[in-house]
């Protein structure tokens, strides 16, 4: 079972979608961030969780 890390965005009201994706994007390409699940709050803002896959190397015993 592949054992994951998590990161929680919190995009304020104002932040028009286009803003949020370039955000999102970002996050995607730079840091192999994936979105988890969006939230949409009853004000307006988004809760954001992001998810990568945590890689372990095993060690060579030589």
């Amino acid at each position: 079972m592949p054992e994951y890390e998590f990161v929680d965005v919190h995009v304020p009201r104002g932040v028009t979608r286009s803003e949020t994706a370039r955000l999102l994007t970002d996050h995607a390409e730079y840091g192999h961030w994936e979105l988890y699940r969006l939230t949409l709050m009853r004000d307006g803002s988004r809760r954001v969780r992001l998810r990568r896959r945590i890689i372990r190397q095993v060690r060579a015993t030589w």
